[in-house]
């Protein structure tokens, strides 16, 4: 499949109701492309047209704005997440329900299964910040699934991925690859509010960050000169910020290894960001996780440019805020890292407050929000989304997968 085609829909899909059923279809997009419901290889084709399917908007173009959205098709999101909280995806037994898988893993949001040489992958709707489960948002996991998709499509011409096929919109099945305990992190601003963003420890004092050195006098929310790589390791309860020179001293990768994955992620971050301004967005900053088959070819695993990986904002107010002191319009989820830090101690409470429906609905708008700005597609809830639990929608779609392997 050329990285530039659209890939094909998926089956059996029913549209959002307002409350009569309606179109989820993004407001700046006027030529919506179909779902990325996709095999894919790990081929290298030719590098595809910046966001071919965009109509040749470019940076220029009036960019988005969640202020500005389109309200009847915000309504629509607002009341379908609103309809679905009782349905989300919280938790995962697909090894109690479909024979030969085995639980390998359980992420904050992922749950991984395996079956001899592939994984499987379910995407859940829950919500993680601050290393924790902070709750669960309608129609997370399709959208981080399907946007992951999308990237994973789109970035074949500067690295391979595991993914071999999605059998639901909430899991992909991919290559067994031993994975580097690394996540590759990369910045383009001076933001952030979690103890490990790059502006919390600028403001403390700190000058040279993961090996990076870093000027005086930025202030919060400024654009960096250059993109920077930040990795940290992946630690079992929170992430550590470390240095290149640390990563290959002990041991966890090798210096070629580490070299090839660094080129890898600061590349796809700055094709990310190229797409992303196309579309009247700003990626912030994100991370990605690399992995290595058998054959020794390192791989592009887990999730590409989603909400949760990374940050996102809008383009076009960027300016104006960022001279008049204030916030950027985001689309990710860190107005609601910014709720939990405003009403408890998020990293020392042992309970926290539960999140008020109308900012879980608002997240959900948000991820679907920027699903459709940045692909160009229209968002699809399946039809049995309101009549059948998720968790034996992707049982039974798991099963038929691996029968067909």
């Amino acid at each position: 499949m050329s990285p530039s085609t659209p890939p094909p829909a998926a089956a059996s899909t029913a549209r959002v109701a307002t409350p009569a059923k309606t179109l989820l279809r993004a407001p700046s997009s006027p030529h919506p492309s179909r779902l990325p419901h996709i095999s894919m290889s790990t081929s290298s084709p030719r590098a595809p047209p910046l966001a071919a399917a965009a109509g040749g908007r470019g940076a220029a173009a009036v960019a988005p704005s969640l202020l500005a959205a389109d309200p009847g098709h915000r309504e629509a999101v607002l009341l379908a997440a609103r309809a679905a909280m009782g349905n989300c995806l919280g938790e995962t037994r697909l090894d109690l329900a479909v024979p030969g898988l085995r639980l390998a893993a359980k992420g904050k949001v992922r749950d991984v299964y395996e079956s001899g040489e592939h994984l499987v992958l379910v995407t859940t709707d829950r919500q993680s910040a601050f290393d924790r489960v902070l709750a669960s948002i309608p129609f997370k996991g399709q959208v981080l699934n399907e946007t992951s998709l999308w990237w994973f499509n789109r970035t074949r011409h500067i690295t391979p991925n595991a993914v071999v096929s999605s059998p639901d919109k909430n899991v992909t099945i991919a290559k067994r690859c031993t994975v580097f305990p690394v996540e590759f992190v990369v910045r383009g601003f001076v933001t952030g509010t979690t103890d490990t963003s790059l502006w919390t420890v600028y403001n403390k004092g700190v000058r040279n960050y993961c090996g990076n050195a870093l000027p005086n006098g930025m202030v919060k929310n400024q654009k960096l000169s250059a993109n920077i790589l930040t990795p940290t390791t992946k630690a079992a309860d929170h992430d550590v910020p470390v240095t290149p020179d640390e990563i290959i001293k002990s041991g966890l990768m090798s210096k070629d290894d580490f070299d090839e994955a660094g080129s890898k992620a600061l590349s796809l971050f700055a094709y990310g960001q190229q797409v992303a301004l196309e579309n009247g967005l700003i990626l912030v900053d994100t991370k990605y996780e690399f992995g290595k088959t058998a054959d020794g070819t390192i791989v592009l695993i887990d999730e590409v440019h989603t909400p949760d990986s990374s940050r996102y904002w809008i383009a076009n107010s960027y300016e104006d805020r960022f001279k008049s002191g204030l916030e950027p319009e985001n689309v990710d989820k860190e107005f609601l890292r910014l709720w939990f830090k405003d009403n408890c101690n998020p990293y020392e409470d042992k309970v926290l407050p539960e999140a008020p429906e109308e900012l879980v609905c608002e997240l959900a708008w948000r991820y679907i929000f920027l699903f459709e700005t940045i692909t160009n597609a229209k968002f699809e809830i399946p039809e049995t989304q309101m009549q059948e639990p998720i968790h034996e929608r992707i049982s039974r779609n798991v099963a038929q997968a691996l029968r067909d392997l």
